[in-house]
């Protein structure tokens, strides 16, 4: 399998780019990854990169994106973050890929059993993660469904928090990003949500 060129790269729509996701995934958890050279794929990609897709994910140990999706080098920007959570600077790293670089699709992808997640619902406070779960916090009071055992404990709030926070992480790339917003609204790109299950290695994608 080589690396994505600047040609290969021309080729692909925002749809195309969702259906080679889709299909690394399949092949993920069906054992059945793609023979790679990874050397010739560094040769391949020391000119340049031409990345279909930017996927911003969580720092879980069990969430690489590459081999979740089942991608190359070359293939797919990968910014992962515990809580998979938005910032000023994931932003402008989503309009570097699509706007300057040529990606065709960004993917937020939260998981089942996000420890950040629970953090977030449980309300921890810890030096510097302080601030960081508070940007889970809109999902946490933002899931409504739940009346009782709104912490970590309760499985269920957990997965539908997680859930919502790929939700609103979408819906504040758009309203921030001007850039990615006109690019999304001309049709040049697609912004997806998924879940990854860490049980099964499936990805539920939001469409």
């Amino acid at each position: 399998m080589k690396a994505h060129t600047a040609e290969s790269q021309a080729t692909v729509t925002p749809d195309k780019a969702l259906q080679f996701l889709k299909e690394g995934n399949n092949r993920f958890i069906n054992n059945l990854k793609i023979n790679r050279n990874l050397l010739e794929q560094v040769n391949d990609t020391r000119e340049g990169q031409w990345p279909f897709a930017i996927v911003l994910s969580c720092i879980d140990s069990r969430t690489s994106a590459e081999l979740v999706f089942d991608q190359g080098l070359g293939d797919i920007f990968s910014v992962r973050i515990a809580g998979n959570i938005l910032n000023e600077d994931i932003l402008g790293s989503m309009e570097f890929a699509t706007k300057v670089v040529g990606s065709r699709i960004i993917v937020v992808l939260g998981h089942s059993k996000c420890g950040a997640v629970k953090g977030a619902c449980d309300h921890i406070e810890m030096g510097n993660l302080t601030t960081l779960l508070n940007k889970i916090q809109p999902a946490v009071y933002g899931e409504k469904s739940t009346s009782e055992n709104r912490n970590s404990k309760n499985a269920e709030f957990v997965e539908k928090v997680a859930s919502l926070n790929v939700q609103l992480t979408i819906e504040r790339i758009r309203r921030e990003s001007v850039i990615i917003r006109d690019l999304e609204e001309s049709g040049a790109i697609k912004i997806v949500g998924g879940m990854y299950d860490v049980d099964s290695g499936i990805v539920d994608f939001y469409e």
